[in-house]
């Protein structure tokens, strides 16, 4: 505003400064008329001059209290973006703590939840291997029984190879069972069925030298006896039924070996 009222000093120094310096001008002051009437421009100018001033001076203080209100503004909003910066500070502190706990829980859980399923897979195994003691002896004892009469059941329909293959599949199969000399026996039988009375005889004599306690062993002597007659040594045949006679002398076969001797004997 100040710029401006300089203008306009300038402005009217300077047309009285040309008016003067003209021979018009020079004209007009010499006469007092003339006079007169510059005194009376001098008068409205000054008059004009101050209330150009006193407007600037108005403008002034106007454009003074905008200014004023426009600091004031801008300090509230320094002070609102202040109090903003220190909020968002706040704010992202508190989320840089939440992410923190978050990811701290997140690892602690992992841990938690490898733990109970490390103790899952070890309860698991425990378990199956529990189940395993208990259930394997009784499903063995099955198998093993299902085992023995599918090769026992071959031998009864006359399928006297496949009989003595499933035995033999059987006893290796099955090394610690109690059947393993029955097993054996219907092989010596199964042979002698077959016509193969040498082999018959061998088979017989593993029950008899490997199981001499056993129930079957008394069947293997008497079996023998029966291939020994069938290749036409009755002398050894006599033999092993004395024998048969001597060592089991309560079993079944023991009866029927007086028998074949004659009957006189018991």
């Amino acid at each position: 505003m100040r710029f401006h009222r300089q203008i306009v000093f300038a402005a009217v120094a300077a047309a009285w400064t040309v008016i003067a310096q003209s021979p018009a001008g020079a004209a007009l002051f010499d006469d007092d008329e003339a006079r007169a009437k510059i005194s009376e421009l001098r008068r409205d100018f000054d008059a004009s001059q101050k209330s150009i001033a006193d407007r600037l001076d108005r403008m002034d203080t106007a454009a003074k209290d905008r200014l004023l209100d426009l600091s004031k503004l801008i300090e509230e909003l320094r002070q609102d973006m202040s109090r903003l910066r220190g909020s968002t500070e706040v704010l992202l502190n508190r989320a840089e703590n939440l992410d923190k706990r978050q990811k701290d829980l997140y690892v602690d859980l992992d841990m938690r939840l490898r733990k109970i399923e490390q103790n899952q897979q070890q309860l698991e195994q425990s378990q199956a291997q529990l189940t395993e003691r208990l259930v394997t002896p009784e499903r063995e004892a099955v198998q093993e029984k299902q085992a023995y009469e599918a090769a026992l059941n071959q031998f009864k329909v006359g399928n006297f190879q496949s009989s003595i293959a499933a035995f033999q599949t059987f006893m290796a199969s099955f090394s610690s069972s109690q059947l393993v000399p029955s097993a054996q026996y219907w092989v010596g039988n199964a042979y002698y069925a077959l016509r193969d009375y040498k082999v018959a005889i061998a088979a017989q004599q593993k029950v008899v030298s490997t199981w001499p306690d056993n129930a079957k062993a008394s069947d293997a002597l008497l079996n023998i006896a029966s291939s020994q007659a069938e290749l036409g040594d009755q002398k050894s045949a006599i033999q092993t039924l004395r024998t048969l006679v001597t060592k089991y002398p309560q079993s079944p076969a023991a009866e029927q070996a007086k028998q074949r001797l004659g009957g006189g004997r018991k």
